[in-house]
């Protein structure tokens, strides 16, 4: 007998080999009745699924799958020809569908496709570029989340209502920064975007909506007419039979129902809502399915680009606030999108909407200003050339703001000196703009002048050197600097609010022989003169000096070796009870004699005045 099992079960794979799927599915049905093992009938019963499946006969050979993961756990291994047929099928699109189509009606279209176009699923990655990763269809009414991906607005508010957990972004799993949902917008830009460039997928996802509405309030008839409207514009989309299937089976349609739901799995293998909801009820299966269609993706071209790229124009994608084409989309709460620099230069100013006016002070308290993935992938997909020019564009202003002879920014605020700690409190819209460009650009430097009531600003500063920078909520940031190097102004200019100017850097000029042999001297008299002071100072006063710009420096091993001279001798200057307008020659002199000189002078006359 297990001889004539063997005999009939090698006749099964002979007929699936030679592709009689009816046959093998038939033998396999037989040695089944006769089988009691358990383990060996979920083999069978696999290879009976299998056979069922690549004969077309989904109904049944989904059924027999359920059957066999009830008897045991399936394995990806179990699903291997199921994957392959299935992915087969994905590559062998029918293309001649859509343009084919007569003037029926959806129900009828919708049957005519699901019959005679088993390979339709690849048709569902031509709108890949607008797909929406929860419901894999098309974009409809586009949300975008903090974390810069976008969703449908419903398929957002569905996953935050079925999940009590916080929800997650399907695309980078990033749940700290989803909000309330309800918070936010359609994404205005995207939305009009896509309503422009796909006018018959707006449209049937407008009458989608609309029988939804019916759906809810139990009009099943008129939500049917809405859907078969729908699927008679866009018969691609595996959402539409999805829903529909479940309005016949409230309609008591089953076999239209079950015709729906075939549709749709063929539309959309990849989507496992659809497996769940009308052949798989074991969670198991549910998992392997859709991890094991995930290991192998279809083969699909993109027929759309070249119609896309003849809809899109350039000013459907322009900022408001700079007239350019987006540079790094970032979109607010409210649903408008800005370039990022232009949106943070508003904010700057005031934490609303530059468009509708809207309260952000939320958004700008979590100072994540997260791109757009899709909108860039937009531009750079289907205006290449314009993409490449405004990078031109930013590169330039870059680099004009990386100059540090040039237009190098100016913050006229204090005194500052080289090697000396400079923390800043940065309030004022233009000077937050600033720091945000010295960073951004690399170069973490600009010039510290004091005011002058003729030029706007003194002829001689240092250039001072972001070290860190922490941002408040209201914008607000406390930067702290140092130091670097000592500059002359040639010209003063302006830009966008703040001072700039073109400088020339100052070095101290060093001498040899005698004279270094004096200037040694004189700088171990004057330090020592230093010492004196810095030690009769009160214990309170000494402390506060240390906090706020450290000890004060040892002697340099070599005195000429800085372009600035010694440290020391600024951090006194910048601890010395004198007003702005007596420190800054200090800064202009290029002579370390003659600026040792100078501090002496100061020391001297302070030990005069404390004996009087």
């Amino acid at each position: 007998m297990e001889t004539e099992m063997e005999s009939m079960l090698q006749l099964a794979a002979e007929a699936f080999q030679s592709k009689n799927f009816d046959l093998a599915a038939d033998i396999y049905e037989c040695q089944l009745a006769r089988l009691g093992d358990p383990g060996s009938r979920q083999e069978l019963m696999v290879k009976r699924a299998d056979a069922l499946a690549f004969g077309g006969k989904f109904t049944e050979a989904f059924e027999v799958y359920r059957q066999a993961s009830e008897t045991e756990r399936l394995r990806p291994v179990h699903l291997t020809n199921l994957i392959e047929y299935l992915s087969g099928s994905i590559r062998r699109q029918d293309g001649g569908d859509s343009q084919n189509r007569g003037p029926r009606g959806g129900e009828e279209y919708g049957a005519s496709v699901a019959a005679g176009c088993p390979g339709v699923g690849a048709t569902a990655f031509v709108y890949e570029d607008f797909s929406c990763r929860i419901c894999l269809s098309f974009l409809f009414e586009p949300v975008t989340l903090p974390c810069g991906h976008c969703f449908c607005k419903k398929c957002l508010e569905r996953e935050r209502k079925e999940k009590e957990q916080p929800m997650m972004c399907k695309e980078c799993r990033d749940s700290s920064r989803v909000a309330d949902v309800q918070s936010y917008r359609v994404n205005v830009v995207l939305s009009n975007l896509l309503a422009k460039s796909f006018p018959t997928s707006h449209q049937a996802g407008l009458l989608r909506r609309e029988g939804n509405g019916l759906y809810a309030e139990k009009k099943m008839e008129a939500a049917l007419e809405k859907y078969n409207q729908a699927i008679l514009i866009a018969p691609m989309d595996h959402i539409l039979f999805s829903n529909r299937s479940q309005i016949h089976s409230s309609l008591r349609h089953y076999e239209k129902a079950l015709r729906d739901a075939e549709m749709a799995c063929r539309l959309m293998p990849h989507w496992s809502k659809v497996w769940k909801t009308y052949y798989f009820q074991h969670s198991c299966l549910i998992f392997l399915l859709r991890h094991s269609l995930h290991s192998e993706p279809a083969e699909a071209t993109d027929p759309l680009s070249s119609a896309v790229s003849d809809v899109l124009d350039p000013k459907d994608l322009e900022c408001s606030l700079c007239m350019r084409l987006f540079y790094e989309p970032v979109a607010t709460p409210c649903g408008h999108t800005f370039c990022l620099r232009c949106l943070e230069r508003c904010l700057d100013h005031n934490p609303k909407c530059p468009l509708c006016k809207e309260e952000l002070s939320e958004y700008l308290v979590q100072r994540q200003f997260c791109k757009t993935v899709l909108m860039e992938n937009l531009i750079s997909k289907y205006l290449p050339s314009e993409l490449i020019e405004r990078q031109r564009i930013h590169q330039d202003e870059m680099a004009e703001f990386s100059n540090l002879n040039k237009n190098v920014p100016i913050f006229v605020c204090t005194m500052a000196f080289p090697t000396v700690p400079c923390p800043l409190h940065i309030f004022e819209p233009c000077y937050r703009l600033m720091i945000r460009r010295c960073m951004e650009t690399g170069t973490k430097c600009f010039g510290m002048c004091l005011e002058d009531n003729l030029k706007g600003f003194a002829d001689y500063g240092c250039l001072l050197e972001i070290r860190d920078v922490k941002f408040f909520s209201d914008g607000r940031s406390v930067a702290d600097t140092i130091g670097r190097r000592r500059f002359k102004v040639i010209q003063h200019s302006e830009r966008d609010g703040y001072n700039t100017a073109d400088i020339e850097y100052l070095e101290d000029v060093k001498v040899e022989g005698v004279a270094q042999r004096e200037l040694q001297s004189l700088h171990d008299t004057v330090y020592d003169l230093a010492l004196v002071w810095v030690n009769s100072l009160k214990t309170e006063q000494k402390e506060r000096i240390e906090g706020h710009f450290g000890p004060m420096p040892q002697k340099d091993s070599e005195l000429q070796d800085s372009p600035n001279g010694p440290s020391w001798c600024w951090w006194l200057l910048a601890v010395l009870p004198l007003e702005g307008r007596a420190q800054l020659p200090f800064l202009a002199i290029t002579s370390l004699k003659e600026r040792l000189s100078g501090i002496r002078k100061v020391l001297l006359f302070m030990a005069h005045s404390k004996h009087r």
